[in-house]
C-alpha cells in the first residue's frame, strides 16, 4: 500500500511538471489602468477560468519598466496540456478577447506566449 501511494504521489508530482502557461502580457496605458485592473481580478479572469480549461491563473505586475506611456502585467494561466489549451483557444477565447479589446479599445497593447513547466 506504501509503494502505491509513493507512485501515485510521483504520478502527480509528474503531472504537475508537465503543465503548460499560458502568459497574455499587457501594457495598459496609466488612464485605463485602475478600471483595466479590477475588471481583470473581478470579471476577465474569472471568466476564463469558468471555462474549465485551467488548474490556476495569477497576475503579476512586470517591475522595472518605465510606466510613463502604460504599465505591464504578466497574467499567466495553467492547464494540463497542449489539447486543453488549444480547445480553449478555439472556442472560448475568441469571445472573451473581443471583450477587452472592446472594453479597452486604444489604451492596451498585449501579446502571448506558451511555457512549458520542466
Amino acid at each position: 500500500m506504501q509503494n502505491i501511494k509513493k507512485l501515485e504521489a510521483s504520478i502527480e508530482y509528474k503531472k504537475i511538471l508537465l503543465m503548460i502557461i499560458y502568459n497574455v502580457t499587457v501594457k495598459i496605458n496609466p488612464e485605463a489602468h485602475d478600471e483595466w485592473l479590477n475588471w481583470m481580478k473581478t470579471v476577465h479572469m474569472p471568466d476564463v477560468m469558468r471555462t474549465g480549461r485551467f488548474k490556476s491563473n495569477q497576475i503579476a505586475k512586470v517591475l522595472g519598466q518605465d510606466e510613463t506611456d502604460g504599465i505591464t502585467y504578466a497574467i499567466q494561466y495553467t492547464c494540463e496540456d497542449m489539447k486543453t489549451l488549444h480547445q480553449y483557444t478555439i472556442t472560448e477565447a475568441p469571445a472573451l478577447q473581443k471583450d477587452h479589446t472592446q472594453r479597452f479599445q486604444g489604451k492596451f497593447v498585449s501579446y502571448r506566449t506558451l511555457l512549458e513547466i520542466v
